[in-house]
């Protein structure tokens, strides 16, 4: 059953055409990440090949730094004439970004201009993923009744791990089909050209769905906000849920994601220098393996409720992050800090230490669209959560592997930089425990 007059075609179709827009978009988004060590060295200034690294988790950060603007624009575009329009726009803004980037001249080739039309480019994807999220989870929401809330939304939580399952794999066989020095070549630019198809995709699908329900209903009753941002931020019973939500939750959320999936790409990569196809390979593996508790934990969220769910995984990576982490080191090679030796490497136990990483991932990620869809009214909801959403995942998460490459550089300790998700994690269990206590809506 879904809400009221809702038939359940509706809600799955829903369900499936907004989550497969948000894959293609992550997809986008997170092609940087996985590519970010090869890139440092195509567009920033050679001969520094630590500085070019942290240039590009820059870079990367960069998007993720514009995103809770994105949240505002496009948030503010949602509540005033619709959800289905808005992320129609959004995903159509991704595509074009990401595609130009595979068109891109590199340093050797205009020099400083390289660097800048790249940022510029990663920019836009953070705008446009700004808008996306909170469109897609509202609008899946809206299709759901709330004691099947957690469930329906957990679908559009898979697709940030979905999307960059996606990214990794369309790499991993540009590589082995063109070979190392060909794809570093030029071979790097077909999975961003790929992007025109999957927004072609997209745009086919979108085009056929129907206004929110909650949201028609609303415009028909003339009961829209006319003033979305002011009604959100500058009414304080308002703020102070959002703000509460961003510290208590999304926060600690954030880095939690980004230690589980992208730092643990990075610590892989740069740090105990596993080659890529090999590091593709046993990440990929922990997100399939992963992937399924998102909703597992998303529909057992509307048993025994979200926040505690989330806690749990914030609770279980402060605790236990360093000690994976080495033991993550030793599986991959005992004799740290002599190089890398693939006959060393024990898959199994990587593989086994990474899929906890997203078991952790999977505790904070499945139940919490619909925890934050439940604290906030349809007039005003798309602005509302977006932006804690967005700050959360997009600040305190996002430039995670820059705060945490940059620890490392700093102190010489390789697990340094798990200081910093360590730190908010116990930030948001405080803050939420003593400050958040969830409401739920029923529409």
């Amino acid at each position: 059953m879904g809400q009221p007059g809702i038939s359940r075609t509706s809600r799955r179709r829903a369900i499936v055409a907004s989550s497969l827009g948000t894959i293609f978009e992550w997809y986008d988004f997170f092609l940087y990440g996985a590519l970010a060590l090869l890139l440092g060295k195509l567009f920033f200034p050679p001969g520094n090949e630590t500085a070019a690294f942290l240039s590009s988790l820059a870079t990367f950060g960069a998007g993720f730094v514009v995103r809770p603007f994105g949240a505002v624009v496009f948030g503010r575009l949602g509540d005033l004439v619709g959800r289905k329009h808005t992320f129609l726009l959004t995903i159509v803004i991704m595509g074009a970004s990401t595609a130009l980037v595979g068109l891109l001249p590199t340093y050797k080739q205009i020099g400083i201009a390289a660097p800048i039309l790249l940022v510029t480019l990663r920019m836009a994807q953070g705008l446009a993923l700004g808008g996306e999220y909170g469109g897609a989870a509202t609008y899946v929401a809206e299709h759901s009744a709330p004691n099947r809330r957690g469930f329906d939304t957990s679908w559009i939580q898979t697709t940030a791990t979905l999307g960059f399952l996606l990214s990794l794999a369309v790499i991993l066989s540009s590589r082995l089909l063109l070979g190392e020095q060909t794809f570093a070549s030029w071979g790097w630019r077909i999975p961003f050209l790929v992007s025109s198809l999957l927004v072609a995709i997209s745009i086919y699908i979108r085009l056929k769905l129907k206004e929110s329900p909650a949201f028609a209903e609303l415009k028909a009753e003339n009961k829209t906000s006319a003033t979305p941002l002011k009604d959100a931020f500058g009414n304080w019973k308002n703020l102070k849920v959002l703000l509460t939500s961003l510290l208590g939750i999304t926060a600690g959320q954030g880095v939690v994601w980004y230690t589980g999936q992208f730092y643990a790409l990075f610590f892989l990569q740069n740090t105990l220098k596993v080659d890529a196809v090999t590091a593709y390979l046993l990440i990929g593996a922990a997100l399939l393996i992963g992937t399924p508790f998102f909703v597992i934990f998303g529909a057992l969220s509307d048993r025994i409720g979200r926040q505690r769910i989330m806690l749990l995984g914030m609770g279980l990576g402060a605790i236990s992050f360093i000690p994976l982490f080495k033991a993550l080191t030793h599986f991959v090679n005992p004799a740290y800090p002599a190089p890398y030796n693939p006959a060393l490497l024990n898959a199994p136990m990587v593989v086994l230490i990474l899929a906890t990483l997203m078991i952790y991932v999977a505790l904070v990620y499945g139940p919490i669209a619909a925890f934050l869809v439940e604290l906030f009214p349809t007039e005003i909801r798309y602005t509302s959560i977006s932006l804690p959403y967005h700050l959360g995942n997009g600040w305190f998460g996002g430039l995670l592997p820059l705060i945490a490459a940059s620890l490392v550089v700093k102190t010489g300790n390789i697990y340094a930089g798990l200081y910093y998700p360590i730190g908010v994690c116990i930030m948001s269990i405080v803050v939420s425990v003593i400050f958040l206590r969830q409401k739920r809506i029923r529409h």
